[in-house]
């Protein structure tokens, strides 16, 4: 499985922006995604995750209620809308699979800034 995320950018806060991770591959092998994000100088955190077959969904203290993370029908795509941004959510943010037995994929990453 590969990924590629993208959606990035500059966005003042308080708003919004959606990231999208493609997935490509043996895709009906995915278990799971989720996102990850990395401060400057911190470690990598875990932002949200979706289940792939239940779309069951879990979230990080810190984004419950303002973040969503979903799949599209074709289940080639994962989302993450993030909405009421605040300068601590700048980041590299990166999407991640498990996949067949005990594999797992990341995506290149794609910088989100909030500036304030």
């Amino acid at each position: 499985v590969q990924l590629q995320a993208s959606g990035g950018g500059l966005v003042e806060a308080g708003g919004s922006l959606r990231l999208s991770c493609a997935a490509s591959g043996t895709i009906n092998s995915i278990k799971a995604v989720g996102w990850y994000r990395q401060a400057p100088g911190k470690r990598r955190e875990t932002v949200a995750r979706i289940d792939w077959r239940s779309e069951a969904t879990e979230y990080a203290d810190d984004v419950e209620g303002r973040f969503t993370i979903s799949r599209d029908n074709a289940g080639t795509t994962v989302y993450l809308q993030m909405t009421s941004l605040t300068p601590e959510d700048t980041g590299v943010y990166y999407c991640h699979a498990l996949w067949g037995g005990f594999s797992s994929s990341w995506g290149q990453g794609t910088l989100v800034t909030v500036s304030s």
